[in-house]
């Protein structure tokens, strides 16, 4: 009886200290890279991408969410309505294909997307849109150019064609934002 309490006591001691481990330091998408890197079960191209994609994912359905409650400009909620709704989609269908293939998303928005989050909840009115609008703008920007380069350059055939498959909403996400951006000069 008192080796199984002390046994108990020492796995759960053992997963107490495990858990608070120098990973504490790390962002979530650092853990996510470190724990594919660590299982070496994909190409690491295509799990960065795919981290990468989570990550800015949450990013978009966050700040899509602000902008429903903080923009002055109606296209501008509406346009960040479109964000909650299409990015959840593809955030869905990219943890169904991750855990397919045995690589480990961040959970968590990493802490350079953190940073967005925080800027833009200190602005509200046409400060907060005209931020957000640049955001949007310069990020899809981003996105276009690493989905594409992941639907031609990935290993993982499902990986290349989830990356494919989401390129035509990322630019018209693109061209949607632009558009706004235009409007508001």
């Amino acid at each position: 009886m008192k080796k199984t309490i002390l046994l108990a006591m020492l796995i759960a001691s053992g997963l107490t200290l495990q858990s608070c481990g120098s990973s504490g330091n790390k962002d979530s998408e650092e853990r996510a890279e470190q724990a594919n890197e660590d299982k070496k079960t994909s190409d690491d191209d295509d799990s960065e991408f795919a981290v990468k994609a989570a990550s800015g994912g949450m990013l978009e359905v966050e700040l899509g969410r602000m902008a429903q409650e903080k923009a002055q400009s109606q296209q501008v909620k509406d346009f960040g309505a479109m964000m909650v709704k299409d990015h959840s989609q593809a955030n869905d269908e990219l943890k169904a294909l991750a855990a397919s293939k045995n690589i480990t998303l961040p959970t968590t928005l990493g802490e350079e997307h953190q940073k967005h989050v925080d800027e833009l909840a200190k602005l509200s009115g046409k400060d907060f849109d005209k931020k957000y609008v640049s955001m949007m703008v310069d990020d899809h920007k981003e996105d276009v150019d690493e989905f594409e380069e992941a639907s031609k350059d990935g290993k993982d055939p499902d990986i290349k064609a989830f990356a494919s498959k989401t390129i035509p909403t990322l630019k018209e996400h693109l061209d949607k934002i632009k558009a706004i951006n235009d409007a508001m000069k």
